[in-house]
C-alpha cells in the first residue's frame, strides 16, 4: 500500500482533513475518482422546549448539555404531546430517539396507568435503545420501568415484563407471534397504550412492510378491544413518500416533519471507480482489494472507519486482509472487527462498545450496521460495492460524522452494470431523491393470514371491516377451510393450530442454524435456514471473525453445523442459478427497442 511521507501543509489538519488531502496528491486515487462531492458543514437550527414538556426531562437533558430542542424534534414533540400521529424524516444521528422519549415521558409520568409500546426492526437497536432510555431515566431520577421482549427474554422473566413494563421495547416478529395473540396477558399495556413508536420505519417496505401493516391493523383492533387509541410516532431515514408510507402501514394519515435541525459537519463524498486490468476483457481491479487498500489507508491515518460489504462472504475475506495489513502495520490485536447478521449478539455487542470506545479502529459490515445503533463518532465509510438503493447509500454514508465532525464517504464500484452505471453517471445519483417504499397491505397472500390471526385474536362481529376494507368474502374463505366458525353473525376461530406461527413476516422467515464447533460444542454463529444450503453445506469453508471454518456435518433436521477451525488459503463459494418464468402478462411495451412487460412470474 502507497503511503505519502512527504512534509505538507495538511500535516498540522485534524485526521479526517489530512486524509482528504492526501487523496487529492495521490495520483493513483484521483485517476479513478469519478465524483468528489463535498456538503458544506451546517450548523445546528434550535427551537423552545414545546409547553407541557416534563421539567424533570428538560432539567436531565441540559445537564447532559442539550439546553433546546433541534428545530425537528420541538415540532415532534409538540405533535405528538397533542395526539396527532406524526412521521420523523432527518437525516441520520439528527436526535430522532428524542422526538419520541420526551413525549412518552412526559405522559407516562402524568399518569401513572399510561403505557408506551417501542418497535424496532432489530433486536440490536432494540437493546441499543433499551440502554439510552435506562440512561435518560436515570438521569432524571425517577421510577419508570422500560423493558425489552423478544426471543432473547428468559421464559421466567416475562411475567414480571408483563406485569411491570411502563415502557415495552420489542420487535414486530415478537408482537406478531408472542403479544397479540395473548393480549389477555397484557390487558394493563393495552389498556393503557398512549404512544405506539416505530423507529427505522424506511425499513418497513416491499413483503416487509405489507406484512408490518397487518400486525399494526391487528394491533389497533386489539387496543380498540381495551378501550384505547393510541399515537403512533413514527421515524425514518430519507425516502421519497414518507407520507405515503406512514398511511399505508397505519391505515390513517400522520404529520410529516422533514425540517432537519441538527448540525452536520463537512462531508467529502468520493466515487472511485477500480483501474483496468485486462483491457481486452474490460475488467477492472477487484472491488475488494480496492476498498481493501483505501480502508487500510484511511485506518492507518488514525480514522475510526466502517467498510460496508453487500454479502456475507465478501465481509470476511475483506475482514481477513483487514487483519492481516493491521498485523503487519502494529495497529493493535482485535483493532479491526467483523459485524454481520450470523455473529452472536454478544459478538456485536462487543463490536459496538469497542465502536463507541475507540478500541476498534475499523469494522467490516454488511449491511447491519446501516440502521442506527449507537457506534459512537465514525469518521470514515468505505462502500464496496453500490448498496443497491439511492436511499441505503445515503444511509451508510451518514453513519460516518455522527456528530459535527467532517466526514469521509468512499464508494467503490464493482463491475455490475448497475454499479458501472452509478459510478459513471454520478449526477443520476446526486440529482436523484432517494426511492419510494411501497407496501400493499392488501395484498390476498398476505392478508388472508393475517385475518386468520386477528380471528384468533378476537372474533369479527358481523360487518366488522379490517384496515376499512369489506372482509366477508375472506372470513367466508376461512369459513370453508374449517378454520371459523360463523354464529349468529360473530365469527369465530375454530383451527386447532396457532395461525401466527405459520405467518412469517420476513421473507425467509426466521428459522435459524447453528454453527458449533464440533470437538467444543461451542455454538460460534447461527445462520438463517435460507442461506443453509449456500453457505454452510458438507466441505464448505465457513468465514467468521477471520477465522476459517470447515463444515463437516450438516443436520438439516436438527438445523445444526458441525464445523472444525482450519488454516486454508481460499474460501468457498456456492454457484447459484434462477430462472424467471412468465405466468401472465398482463401489459406489454415497447421502448427504444427494450420489451417492458407487466404481470405474474415465478422464480425458480
Amino acid at each position: 500500500m502507497a503511503r505519502d511521507k512527504s512534509p505538507s501543509p495538511a500535516s498540522g489538519l485534524p485526521p479526517v482533513e489530512r486524509a482528504v488531502e492526501a487523496l487529492r496528491r495521490e495520483g493513483a486515487v484521483l485517476s479513478g475518482l469519478t465524483a468528489w462531492h463535498r456538503l458544506p458543514a451546517r450548523p445546528a437550527t434550535c427551537a423552545p422546549w414545546p409547553q407541557g414538556v416534563d421539567r424533570r426531562l428538560v432539567e436531565a437533558l441540559a445537564r447532559r448539555g442539550i439546553r433546546a430542542p433541534y428545530v425537528h424534534q420541538a415540532e415532534a414533540i409538540a405533535a405528538a404531546l397533542e395526539g396527532r400521529d406524526v412521521v420523523v424524516v432527518t437525516g441520520t444521528a439528527s436526535g430522532k430517539t428524542l422526538c419520541y422519549n420526551a413525549p412518552v415521558l412526559t405522559a407516562l409520568l402524568a399518569d401513572p396507568q399510561a403505557r408506551a409500546l417501542y418497535l424496532f426492526p432489530t433486536k440490536a437497536l432494540t437493546q441499543d435503545q433499551a440502554a439510552a432510555l435506562a440512561g435518560l431515566v436515570q438521569e432524571m431520577g425517577v421510577e419508570l420501568r422500560a423493558d425489552t421482549y423478544d426471543g432473547d427474554t428468559l421464559a421466567d422473566a416475562r411475567p414480571a415484563v408483563r406485569n411491570r413494563a411502563r415502557v415495552l421495547l420489542t420487535n414486530p416478529d415478537m408482537l406478531h407471534t408472542g403479544i397479540l395473540p395473548h393480549h389477555t396477558k397484557w390487558a394493563t399495556l393495552f389498556r393503557g397504550l398512549r404512544y405506539v413508536v416505530l423507529d427505522e420505519l424506511h425499513t418497513y417496505r416491499g413483503v416487509f412492510g405489507s406484512h408490518m401493516a397487518n400486525v399494526l391493523r391487528r394491533l389497533q383492533r386489539v387496543c380498540h378491544f381495551y378501550g384505547s387509541d393510541p399515537t403512533f410516532i413514527c421515524c425514518s431515514a430519507t425516502i421519497a413518500n414518507p407520507a405515503q408510507l406512514a398511511e399505508g402501514l397505519l391505515g390513517r394519515r400522520a404529520v410529516v416533519i422533514d425540517r432537519d435541525g441538527a448540525p452536520r459537519g463537512e462531508r467529502h463524498i468520493l466515487f472511485y471507480n477500480p483501474p483496468i486490468v485486462d483491457h481486452a476483457l474490460g475488467i477492472r481491479r477487484s472491488p475488494l482489494l480496492a476498498g481493501r487498500s483505501l480502508a487500510a489507508r484511511l485506518i492507518g491515518a488514525g480514522l475510526q472507519t466502517i467498510v460496508f460489504t453487500r454479502a456475507r462472504v465478501a465481509a470476511e475475506v475483506l475482514l481477513t486482509y483487514l487483519q492481516t495489513d493491521a498485523e503487519r502495520e502494529g495497529w493493535g490485536p482485535r483493532t479491526v472487527r467483523g459485524y454481520r447478521g450470523g455473529y452472536l449478539a454478544e459478538e456485536r455487542r462487543a463490536v459496538e462498545r469497542g465502536l463507541r470506545q475507540g478500541s476498534v479502529r475499523g469494522v467490516v459490515a454488511t449491511n447491519a450496521l446501516e440502521l442506527g445503533v449507537d457506534i459512537g463518532e465514525m469518521a470514515a465509510v468505505v462502500m464496496v460495492g453500490y448498496p443497491g438503493t439511492i436511499a441505503s447509500t445515503w444511509q451508510q454514508i451518514g453513519r460516518a460524522g455522527r456528530r459535527q465532525g467532517p466526514s469521509l464517504a468512499i464508494l467503490v464500484a464493482g463491475g455490475s452494470p448497475l454499479d458501472q452505471y452509478i459510478v459513471t453517471r454520478p449526477e443520476y445519483f446526486f440529482g436523484r431523491t432517494p426511492e419510494h417504499a411501497l407496501v400493499d397491505a392488501d395484498n390476498p397472500l398476505i392478508l388472508l393470514g393475517h385475518l386468520a390471526c386477528a380471528a384468533f385474536e378476537l372474533p369479527f362481529a358481523e360487518g366488522e371491516t379490517y384496515g376499512g376494507r369489506d372482509i366477508s368474502a375472506h372470513l367466508a374463505l376461512l369459513e370453508q377451510e374449517g378454520l371459523v366458525h360463523r354464529s349468529a353473525g360473530v365469527s369465530y376461530w375454530v383451527g386447532e393450530q396457532y395461525p401466527a406461527e405459520s405467518v412469517s413476516l420476513r421473507a425467509a422467515g426466521m428459522d435459524l442454524f447453528v454453527i458449533a464447533e464440533e470437538s467444543s460444542g461451542r455454538t460460534i454463529g447461527k445462520l438463517e435456514r435460507y442461506a443453509a444450503p449456500s453457505l454452510i453445506h458438507e466441505g464448505a469453508i465457513y468465514l467468521h471473525e477471520g477465522q476459517s471454518y470447515e463444515v463437516t456435518n450438516l443436520d438439516w433436521e436438527g438445523r445444526r453445523a458441525a464445523v472444525r477451525p482450519v488454516s486454508v488459503d481460499y474460501y468457498t463459494e456456492a454457484s447459484t442459478s434462477s430462472h424467471v418464468e412468465v405466468m401472465e402478462e398482463r401489459r406489454h411495451e415497447q421502448e427504444g427497442g427494450v420489451g417492458k412487460g407487466w404481470g405474474v412470474v415465478r422464480v425458480i
